[in-house]
């Protein structure tokens, strides 16, 4: 027997899990299969009163309640932008421990949102490049700042700045430039790939003295891209410091209707075998070789 899993990180926020819950059921409307939203930390914590009444599912007990079913197939479908260690590290990490009670359960990890090592695929960009659009009203060429959470992966944040470019290409001349950048980042030089942070960007001259468009490379709302969250708590503060800035947040990526079509085709490469991120059986766990 076999479960698909719509897997994020999880949040304490209950706003990121109805999201993640909506993408889920439109995806397996979309599809035809049963998709189950799982988060990996974080939401079982959330009162269920505040998810309709339903408690959140994380993934270790979602994972054994299916296995002592009968499910010893299973596919995660990342709600990912790239190869988070959450994907990478973690997953593997709570796989081995499922299997030491069910030892023949598989586990297969499909790619993320942008899989680096398939084909250019710009409907991400596309779906950024509605968003500036949607946000830019009677704004002529404004700078646009394309911000993420900041990671500590140097290829996470590779694909940030890959769709920096892209969506630089898809806006031309309608802006001023477009830059990636991200919300926080940890301590020390070997972390520096993450700059420039948002909130030294927006003091720069281009950024400054002039209108901004946020585009927000998040998935769902919570604490750090809801209305109050963090993000814009750093726009805020920046216009403060500058009174010719003016900025305008974006709709999250997550939150567009187009994000179901990317996520439909990574569900058919991971059912079918054409491309997973990893494949855990049993006895070892094997990288992606297609």
């Amino acid at each position: 027997m076999q479960k698909v899993f719509l897997v994020d990180n999880g949040s304490l926020r209950a706003t990121s899990t109805l999201n993640l819950r909506r993408v889920a059921a439109a995806l397996t409307e979309r599809t035809g299969t049963e998709v189950e939203p799982v988060s990996l930390l974080h939401s079982n914590k959330v009162p269920a009163a505040d998810l309709g009444g339903e408690a959140a599912k994380t993934f270790g007990p979602a994972a054994t309640r299916w296995a002592r079913e009968g499910v010893d197939d299973f596919l995660i479908l990342p709600f990912f932008f790239g190869p988070s260690r959450a994907l990478t590290e973690y997953i593997p990490e709570r796989v081995r421990t499922l299997q030491e009670h069910f030892p023949n359960v598989r586990v297969r990890v499909a790619p993320s949102l942008v899989d680096p090592l398939g084909p250019t695929d710009l409907r991400l960009a596309h779906l950024l490049r509605d968003g500036v659009e949607g946000a830019k009203g009677g704004m002529e060429r404004p700078a646009v700042a394309l911000v993420d959470h900041g990671s500590p992966i140097p290829e996470v944040t590779a694909v940030r700045n890959g769709l920096a470019g892209q969506l630089s290409v898809l806006l031309g001349d309608t802006v001023s430039r477009v830059v990636g950048c991200s919300m926080e980042r940890r301590d020390g030089d070997a972390y520096r790939f993450n700059e420039p942070l948002l909130e030294r960007l927006l003091d720069v001259p281009g950024f400054r003295d002039g209108e901004v468009i946020i585009s927000m490379l998040f998935l769902s709302p919570g604490r750090h891209a809801g209305a109050e969250g963090d993000v814009a708590t750093i726009c805020r503060e920046a216009e403060a410091r500058n009174p010719g800035l003016r900025t305008v947040m974006t709709h999250l990526a997550g939150e567009h209707g187009g994000i179901v079509e990317i996520l439909a085709d990574r569900l058919n490469q991971g059912l079918h075998g054409e491309r997973v991120l990893l494949e855990q059986t049993p006895d070892q766990l094997t990288p992606a070789l297609s």
